[in-house]
């Protein structure tokens, strides 16, 4: 047997603790992450609960205050009724810069239907028969329909105000077309802005007998769709000829020739800008429509009509006033 060592010269025991290799501290990155990720799901069941908690006015209301829009006054320059076109000799004069279309700017939400209709009165409306009375919900449906159309009536009535001004305007602002101000009506009828381009005595808009237009013809009508190309009224082009007796030996009379001159109108507004799809109808009426009806044979029932036809119902017209 070994003799144990001696108490002082024991062996000194030296204990290494060896770590395995783990992974690295991540930081807090992922956190900043999952917080977007988060903050964009609420925000999109947001947008779901709004889409179905409100009406088809809120949505407007709440589209046009991200993206406001009015109608503008003015009558020249980017914010007017021309879309900051400029005349010249040979016409109008589209920029770049210019703004597009007449902006609106719809209703917010129809004030609370109890203020104004009492859900236990008697009224007789399509949605309930006689001697029955609206709920709250139908009634609030009136009210909104009611307030819609009124809206969009006095809109159009607007856009159409404009587009006479702008092409009085413009009439004088063309040195070539000053003096045929007399030359271009204006005016509201039941169908919706009448624009007519008439005869005058030693002012004539086509060719006796003929439906080839002269370029002053041409150059009123280029005006009128930079008046109205941005409008989203349907058009009527309708011509028309005084009583004076027209015919040849080939049948060809006042008819023919009055749906020619209307059709030649057409041809011209769609090669100066005018989406085809907008017009509605062109129509030759003859001598069936005077102007002047207390004079059948006057120049000034020879002319072309372009009508913007109302959207919102029919309206009483107005006194026809040319262009000054």
């Amino acid at each position: 047997m070994a003799d144990k060592p001696e108490e002082g010269n024991a062996p000194t025991l030296i204990i290494k603790k060896v770590k395995k290799g783990g992974h690295g501290h991540h930081g807090g990155a992922w956190k900043v992450a999952y917080a977007d990720f988060v903050t964009a799901m609420m925000a999109f069941f947001l947008l779901l609960w709004l889409l179905q908690a409100t009406t088809e006015e809120q949505k407007l209301g709440i589209a046009d205050y991200f993206a406001p829009a009015s109608v503008s006054r003015a009558t020249s320059g980017s914010g007017g009724i021309m879309g900051g076109r400029t005349f010249t000799k040979k016409g109008a004069n589209p920029s770049d810069q210019a703004p597009v279309g007449v902006m609106i700017k719809l209703p917010t939400n129809p004030p609370d239907v109890d203020e104004i209709i009492d859900p236990e009165e008697n009224t007789d409306t399509a949605e309930t028969g006689p001697g029955e009375s609206l709920t709250p919900e139908q009634a609030n449906k009136v009210l909104e329909t009611e307030q819609l159309e009124e809206f969009l009536a006095k809109r159009e009535e607007e856009q159409f105000a404009q587009v006479e001004q702008a092409l009085r305007e413009a009439m004088n602002d063309v040195p070539d077309l000053q003096g045929l101000s007399s030359n271009l009506l204006i005016d509201q009828t039941e169908e919706g802005l009448r624009i007519q381009i008439v005869d005058e005595d030693g002012k004539s808009m086509f060719p006796s007998g003929s439906s080839k237009m002269f370029d002053h013809t041409r150059e009123i009508l280029s005006l009128i769709v930079d008046a109205i190309s941005q409008l989203p009224q349907q058009i009527a082009i309708k011509g028309h000829t005084d009583s004076t007796p027209f015919s040849t030996k080939s049948g060809y009379s006042n008819w023919e020739l009055s749906s020619d001159r209307a059709n030649a109108s057409r041809r011209v507004l769609i090669e100066s800008g005018l989406r085809p799809e907008r017009i509605s109808s062109v129509a030759g009426l003859a001598d069936q429509e005077h102007l002047d009806e207390s004079t059948p044979y006057a120049p000034r029932n020879r002319r072309v009509s372009v009508i913007l036809l109302r959207e919102t119902g029919q309206r009483p017209q107005t006194a026809v006033k040319p262009a000054e």
